[in-house]
């Protein structure tokens, strides 16, 4: 309910929403794996789980746009990753009421709400290691368990790779949750179901994709790029840089859960038992504070349910030890234990009220339902034919509007990027004939000169949430260039040099 509540009117649309959205489409209408190129710039297995769960809110909320469709096929997600929150929660000796307490937490933190509603490929990753962590966690010790969080973990490395990361977490609790006697059996079985991992690597050697060379996309390719190439996002330390920016975003939006939930993961590190648990939190706090490396604006998402698994167990620990020590029993016991939540609950209440309030009541989105309905309009007549460039959370939409997929209607950062739609463009920006213009095409036009020429050459014919979206009409066309939106639904990518960025998203 907390997840549903305003799930359309915030957070602000992050482009990569509308891009995994768009790729889901594509796999669903067997357009392929991605509705431009292919790039080996995630494993599909994310947008392929999106695309499995997107039919159900276009049946019961078809006038929705896009991006509110995609968000309420998350709720799922959010879901069965609460019911896995407690599972773990209870598998690392937490008491019934911790475990809700966990969920709890999860639940109404607002950071967690801003980033567990949007379309990302994380919430799916997170939801799987979870998984992965409960079957590890098995008091029953089968094998199958141990074989079925191998091939869980795979999964879970295939929907966003970044999760990776957490393997030391993972194996650790393999290693505590396995009987001493078996304990290479188990991991035999968990490796024997991680090998479901090969199959990427698999699929691109089988296409000739593996390796770069010649005209094609490849999968090391892509590696060398996202680990090496990639621009960093700076100093975590340093302020201005992207990455100080953005954890102080995470801090503003909850300070309670993410100061707490780091301070009680390295307490976890000391206290047998919930040891993974502090492993997991030290490797995710360590890839944020790496010099010079690349933080993604989501990554917040694999963080906060083991922040808030950790706050909680260590607190846990010590009202336990506390009531140990000093030999508190019966109603007295009782009435500590009651007074600690209820202090607890207070604290957390009060850190996080007036972001709490933000999220359930913030409209931030207006401009772009409004966005919607005049591509649904008659404001283009022949939508078929005409040409309209705009952001990737609109495009799904634009498409579903009547506008040719690919060529026809072209997210913006293709059109100074993607050699097929350079080409199919010879007048260069004299081709279009309309442009959606949202927040992210600005910040974009500086590297983008064929975004700037049409924003310079573009008159206003629609305005939205008081400038937020404008829709332009491009004057000075060429003759030449009429509308002629080519007819093919994806266009291939001719040739992809290395040095090309052709993909900015996460």
């Amino acid at each position: 309910m907390v997840r549903a509540w305003n799930l359309a009117g915030h957070p602000f649309p992050n482009d990569d929403e509308g891009t995994y959205l768009a790729q889901a489409w594509a796999v669903r209408t067997g357009l392929g794996l991605s509705h431009y190129t292919y790039w080996y710039d995630h494993p599909p297995l994310g947008w392929m789980q999106l695309g499995a769960l997107s039919w159900l809110p276009e049946l019961m909320a078809p006038e929705r746009t896009a991006l509110v469709q995609g968000r309420m096929a998350m709720l799922p997600v959010a879901a069965v990753t609460s019911v896995l929150l407690y599972l773990v929660a209870r598998r690392l000796g937490a008491g019934v009421v911790a475990a809700a307490a966990v969920v709890g937490l999860n639940a109404v933190s607002p950071l967690a709400i801003a980033l567990q509603r949007q379309v990302y490929l994380d919430s799916f990753a997170v939801m799987w290691f979870l998984a992965s962590l409960a079957l590890a966690l098995s008091p029953k010790r089968n094998l199958w368990a141990h074989c079925a969080c191998g091939v869980s973990f795979a999964v879970a490395v295939l929907s966003k790779e970044t999760i990776a990361v957490l393997l030391p977490a993972l194996v650790w609790a393999l290693w505590q949750g396995s009987d001493r006697r078996t304990r290479g059996f188990s991991l035999a079985a968990f490796t024997a179901g991680a090998a479901v991992l090969l199959g990427y690597p698999l699929y691109s050697l089988l296409k000739g994709e593996l390796f770069p060379g010649g005209c094609h996309s490849a999968l090391v390719g892509a590696l060398v790029w996202q680990i090496g190439s990639r621009g960093g996002s700076g100093s975590v330390f340093q302020p201005g840089t992207v990455a100080n920016t953005l954890v102080m975003q995470w801090l503003r939006a909850d300070p309670v859960l993410v100061i707490g939930g780091i301070v009680a993961g390295f307490a976890a590190l000391a206290l047998r038992g919930v040891r993974p648990l502090g492993t997991a939190v030290a490797f995710l706090v360590l890839v944020v504070c790496r010099p010079g490396g690349y933080l993604p604006k989501m990554y917040a998402v694999q963080v906060v349910p083991f922040l808030a698994l950790a706050l909680v167990i260590v607190v846990e620990r010590a009202v336990r030890a506390g009531r140990a020590r000093y030999g508190v029993q019966g109603p007295v016991r009782r009435t500590v234990a009651a007074v600690a939540v209820a202090l607890m609950a207070a604290v957390l209440a009060f850190g996080r009220w007036p972001q709490f309030r933000e999220v359930q009541r913030a409209d931030l989105n207006a401009g772009y339902r409004a966005a919607g309905e005049w591509l649904n309009g008659p404001a283009v007549p022949d939508k078929r034919r005409a040409r309209l460039v705009t952001d990737d959370v609109l495009w799904l939409d634009a498409v579903r509007a009547g506008f040719t997929p690919g060529a026809g209607v072209i997210w913006h950062y293709k059109l100074d990027k993607d050699p097929a739609i350079v080409a199919s463009m010879p007048h260069g920006w004299r081709d279009i004939d309309f442009v959606l213009v949202t927040p992210t095409m600005r910040e974009a036009q500086a590297e983008l000169p064929t975004l700037k020429a049409l924003l310079r050459h573009g008159e206003p014919v629609g305005d939205f949430a008081y400038g937020q979206i404008q829709a332009l009409r491009v004057t000075g066309r060429s003759a030449e260039g009429a509308s002629t939106a080519p007819s093919v639904a994806r266009p291939l990518l001719p040739c992809l040099r290395e040095a090309d960025d052709i993909w900015p998203y996460e």
